[in-house]
């Protein structure tokens, strides 16, 4: 049972068969009082609210159970002290191995990594500069590859609404591309053109209405990510605007449910699923060699999925 991997099917099978008759289950607890370890990892993330990281957490639960872990679940609703006590929790459940969202952690947090030695890796996000292992997109290529779309379709009035930057590495890489991107096409970027939103279809959709209020001649907005592309959908139509013939919306992500929503969503596409697997299989090959203090970076590339909420500017836009 501790390594399934070794036993020819059909003896597995009879164990099995055992195990479901007699009703046994191991004693973790015995296990780790000995020594051993509990074939447990935690994943720690933002939230489980909306589609945001479900592909990721399907996919990185499904890979490490399958290779014999279960999975512990929790989230700090993007708050870094609330991470730092997640964490502290989990290995204080002697949990064999963490995986996080992203790069912006706390100082208190890469200390308890090393003072504990527990393999980590960091999913979602990629940079070479990363001090844990990192799994995931350069978020900084999704801003850009939002903004050239909206450029190369004619628009120069563009809105952003993002969500707040100062502890998400995430938003705060998209913006800041997409704004240098616009600065280096010689587009202005003013800062009333842009609004927060917290990830929210209803927080989003009253920030673009105060955003579409405040200047009814915009003709693009490049959001943070779908959901709050969406509330910006709820917006727009809801001021009569047709999209995207009076002003065209890209997200970030693709979401599960993005490709069907009406209007279809244009999106820059982050692969979660590869990524979540990718995560699972380096953090359980990192529990398997704890002597190993190699540090992984490894980058998905993100993709335009150009849908049906974006489309060239009118004429006579300036």
């Amino acid at each position: 049972m501790n390594h399934p991997d070794l036993v020819s099917p059909t003896t597995r099978k009879k164990i099995e068969k055992a195990v479901r008759k007699t009703g046994y289950i191991r004693n973790r607890a015995a296990q780790t009082m000995h020594g051993r370890r509990s074939a447990t990892l935690g994943l720690v993330v933002p939230t489980v609210n909306y589609s945001i990281f479900a592909e990721l957490v399907q996919s990185f639960n499904d890979t490490v159970s399958d290779l014999g872990f279960t999975l512990l679940l929790a989230t700090h609703n993007y708050d870094l002290r609330t991470e730092y006590r997640v964490i502290r929790k989990l290995l204080e459940h002697r949990v064999d191995g963490i995986a996080l969202i992203g790069l912006d952690h706390s100082e208190d947090t890469y200390q308890l990594f090393k003072s504990q030695n527990v393999p980590v890796v960091a999913a979602w996000s990629y940079s070479d500069q990363s001090r844990i292992s990192c799994i995931g997109s350069d978020n900084r290529e999704a801003g850009q590859v939002a903004a050239r779309h909206i450029l190369s379709l004619g628009h120069r009035r563009i809105g952003f609404i993002f969500p707040p930057t100062a502890e998400n590495d995430r938003a705060r890489g998209r913006l800041d591309a997409a704004r240098e991107v616009l600065r280096e096409a010689g587009i202005d970027c003013p800062d009333a053109w842009a609004v927060q939103s917290l990830y929210s279809i209803a927080h989003a959709k009253a920030a673009c209405q105060e955003l579409l209020q405040r200047d009814q001649s915009l003709t693009a907005l490049i959001c943070g990510n779908d959901v709050i592309a969406q509330g910006a959908i709820a917006a727009a139509m809801e001021q009569g605007l047709c999209i995207p013939q009076d002003i065209s919306i890209i997200g970030i992500g693709d979401f599960v449910g993005s490709a069907d929503s009406f209007p279809a969503l244009t999106t820059v596409r982050i692969p979660a699923q590869e990524i979540g697997v990718r995560a699972g299989q380096d953090l359980v090959r990192s529990v398997a060699d704890l002597e190993s203090d190699q540090i992984v970076h490894f980058r998905f590339p993100v993709s335009l999925k150009a849908r049906s909420t974006t489309a060239f500017a009118c004429s006579g836009t300036d």
